[in-house]
C-alpha cells in the first residue's frame, strides 16, 4: 500500500535522530553512523512512498542503519578485525522500539542523551550549536549557515570538525554539574531548532510543524529532569505562546498572514493556557533570563483581545530589560518595533537604523522597515524596501507577502 510523501517525509524527520541516538549509543562512531543514518533515510524515502511506511517505521530505520554502520565499519580495518568488530557491534533486543502507538519513557529516549552529547563542554559554543542542530534538528547544512549568517563551507567545516571532537566520548546522560554545564548551549539549540520550524529559513512551506514539535517535546523532556529551572520553564513557555498562533499563520493558499491580521479564534487557548501558567512559574524561578522575557512578551499577545487592545507600553518595557539583559540584534529589532507601536513610525525607523550594521542584509530588518516607512506615509521608500526584503528572504511564503505588500503600494 502506497504511503503519502508528505507524511513519510514528516516521519523521516521524527525518527532520524532518535535513529541516530540508538546507533551512537551502541556503536560509537558518531560520524559514521550519522552516515549509516543518512543512507537509511534515503533508502526509506524511496521505498516507503511505493510500498508503505512500514508498522515499526523506526525499527525499520534502525535495523537498516545498523547493518550499514557495520558495513562502514568494516572498511575501517583488517578484515579479521572487522569481523571482531561487527559480532560485538551486532543490534541486539535494545534496538527494538516501542510497538506503534506507544512512545519510548522519557528515560529512554536517546535523543536527549543525543541532545546533551552534541553539547559537550569540550565543543565550543558555535560547534555545540551547530552540531545539535545538524544531528537533533536534523537541519541542513546550508540551512544552519543561513541561521547564523555564515558561508556554508564555513559552517561544514565546523560540524566536521566538531564530530571529530566527541569521537569516542561515553554516549549516556551526564551528571549533574556536567549537565549544568550545558544546559545553556542545549537551550539555546532547542530555540533554534523551534525557530526554524516556526518559520523555516527557506523553502515552499512557512511552518514545519514536525521540527516545532520536536523541540517542544524535548523542552518538556529536560523540563522534566530539571524542574525548578526558570531558563527551562521560561523556554517551554515561549514555545507554547508561539506555536499556539501557527493555525491563524497562513491563509488558505498557505500565504502568510501577520500578527495583527490573524484571527485569533483560532489561537490553540489551551497552549497558551499553559504557557501562560508555565510564564508565571518560570518569574519565580529566580533572575528572569532572555527566555522568560520572551515568553512574558509572548504571553502579552497572545492575552490580547484584539491587536489594537494589546499592551504595546507593557511590551517596550520587557524589550527594554530583555535587550539590557542580553543585547542580541534580533531583540533589538523586536525593541523597534514596540518603540514604534508606542512612540510612532518615526521613532521605529531611527532605531532600525542603529541595528543596519549588525542586520546587514537581513531580510526581517528590511522587512521591519518597509512596515514602519508605510505606516509613516512614505509609500514609495517601502515599496522598495518590500522588495528588497523579497529579494532577501529564501522562504517562499515570506517572499510572496513581502512582493504583495509592495504591489499594493503601487501607484
Amino acid at each position: 500500500m502506497s504511503a503519502d510523501p508528505g507524511r513519510v517525509e514528516g516521519l523521516l524527520r521524527l525518527h532520524a535522530p532518535q535513529v541516530l541516538g540508538a546507533l551512537v549509543r551502541r556503536y560509537g562512531h558518531f560520524d559514521l553512523a550519522e552516515d549509516a543514518v543518512q543512507e537509511a533515510l534515503l533508502a526509506a524515502a524511496q521505498q516507503w512512498p511505493g510500498s508503505g511506511v512500514p508498522e515499526n517505521p523506526r525499527g525499520w530505520l534502525i535495523r537498516v542503519a545498523s547493518r550499514r554502520l557495520t558495513d562502514l565499519l568494516r572498511s575501517e580495518e583488517a578484515r579479521h578485525r572487522r569481523e571482531e568488530t561487527a559480532g560485538r557491534l551486532a543490534p541486539r533486543d535494545a534496538f527494538t522500539a516501542p510497538p506503534p502507538g506507544e512512545s519510548r519513557a522519557p528515560a529512554d529516549d536517546d535523543t536527549l542523551t543525543l541532545l546533551f552529547l552534541c553539547c559537550h563542554p569540550g565543543l565550543a559554543p558555535a560547534a555545540q550549536i551547530a552540531l545539535t542542530l545538524r544531528a537533533v534538528g536534523g537541519l541542513t547544512t546550508a540551512e544552519i549557515a543561513r541561521a547564523h549568517l555564515v558561508p556554508e563551507a564555513t559552517m561544514a567545516q565546523r560540524i566536521s570538525r566538531a564530530k571529530q571532537r566527541i569521537r569516542g566520548l561515553p554516549f549516556r546522560q551526564p551528571g549533574a554539574a556536567d549537565r549544568d554545564a550545558r544546559l545553556a548551549a542545549v537551550l539555546q539549540v532547542l530555540y533554534l531548532i523551534f525557530n526554524e520550524g516556526y518559520t523555516a529559513t527557506s523553502g515552499r512551506h512557512l511552518h514545519r510543524a514536525d521540527l516545532a514539535a520536536e523541540a517542544i517535546r524535548l523542552a518538556r523532556a529536560v523540563r522534566r529532569l530539571l524542574p525548578e529551572e526558570g531558563a527551562v520553564t521560561g523556554l517551554l513557555a515561549l514555545m507554547l505562546l508561539t506555536d499556539a498562533r501557527s493555525a491563524a499563520r497562513t491563509g488558505p493558499h498557505g500565504e502568510l498572514i501577520p500578527l495583527d491580521e490573524q484571527d485569533r479564534t483560532r489561537w490553540d487557548r489551551a497552549a497558551i493556557a499553559e504557557g501562560t501558567r508555565l510564564v508565571e512559574e518560570a518569574l519565580t524561578q529566580g533572575p528572569a533570563g532572555p527566555y522568560q522575557l520572551q515568553a512574558a512578551i509572548a504571553a502579552l499577545h497572545d492575552e490580547a483581545p484584539s491587536a489594537a487592545g494589546t499592551d504595546w507600553p507593557q511590551i517596550l518595557a520587557l524589550y527594554d530589560v530583555l535587550v539590557a539583559r542580553a543585547p542580541e540584534p534580533m531583540a533589538e529589532l523586536g525593541r523597534a518595533v514596540a518603540t514604534a507601536m508606542v512612540h510612532g513610525p518615526r521613532a521605529g525607523l531611527t532605531e532600525v537604523a542603529r541595528l543596519e550594521e549588525g542586520l546587514s542584509g537581513n531580510h526581517r530588518l528590511e522587512s521591519v522597515r518597509a512596515h514602519l516607512l508605510e505606516k509613516a506615509g512614505d509609500l514609495e521608500a517601502a515599496r522598495a524596501a518590500y522588495r528588497s526584503a523579497a529579494a532577501m528572504t529564501l522562504s517562499i511564503p515570506e517572499a510572496r507577502y513581502l512582493r504583495a505588500r509592495a504591489d499594493r503600494l503601487s501607484p
